[in-house]
């Protein structure tokens, strides 16, 4: 029985940073767990569009602040802010708080692995091979800066009558190395003969043993250096 780790969650308060930021007691914090879900379900259902992998949520006191990371900033504000103004509406109806929208660019979408995911997965849907989207996708991402990806596909691949697993793996990527900055991402074709996962693996590098990720990983001493 195969024992997965996820590698997000692996590198939690060592590279990466939590995507709910927030303290609350025991009587509120299932709550506002269930809400942070509720917004994220709410943006990945009406904004899909807006190509937003990622939405990190901070509180402070009654205020939420989100933060959305999308390689269509143009697309999401809209004319004159418009856009972005519904959404930040619609959030504080959802909530019944107060929303500040922060909008963070990704330059370089391939190097995002749920939106590489979301287009194997769009591209699946459309019918196309399998294989060559899998190798399209790897070939963009490797082209863009990515020193690794893996990608995975399973279920019902072009309609076979027993699902199976594609895979594609280009360069390298050390899933168990803790410095290694391994961007995960999943997403799902809902095909009419049935349901494929889509699973990709990105490696853009290592942290040094200098380096810090916002004050995650520590820095060494002189004393610790001349070991």
């Amino acid at each position: 029985m195969g024992q997965k780790t996820h590698p997000t969650g692996f590198r939690l308060a060592i590279t990466e940073q939590w995507r709910s930021r927030w303290y609350a007691n025991a009587k509120d914090f299932s709550r506002l767990l269930i809400e942070d879900q509720r917004i994220r379900q709410y943006i990945a259902k009406n904004w899909a569009f807006a190509q937003i992998p990622r939405v990190e949520i901070e509180r402070t006191g009654d205020n939420v602040t989100v933060f959305l990371h999308t390689a269509r900033p143009g697309i999401l504000i809209g004319k004159k802010g418009a856009k972005v103004d519904k959404l930040r509406e619609d959030l504080e109806k959802l909530t019944g708080k107060p929303v500040r929208m922060k909008i963070i660019e990704i330059h370089r979408p391939e190097l995002e692995s749920t939106l590489v995911a979301d287009a194997i997965a769009e591209q699946i849907l459309k019918r196309i091979n399998y294989r060559r989207a899998l190798k399209k996708a790897a070939d963009a991402s490797t082209a863009a800066g990515a020193k690794g990806i893996k990608i995975l596909v399973a279920g019902r691949l072009g309609g076979a009558e027993m699902a199976r697993v594609g895979e594609i793996r280009k360069g390298r990527v050390p899933t168990t190395t803790l410095r290694a900055q391994v961007d995960y991402g999943v997403s799902t074709a809902k095909t009419t003969y049935g349901t494929i996962g889509v699973k990709v693996w990105i490696f853009k590098g290592e942290y040094g043993p200098d380096e810090t990720t916002g004050g995650l990983l520590p820095v060494r001493t002189a004393a610790e250096k001349a070991f």
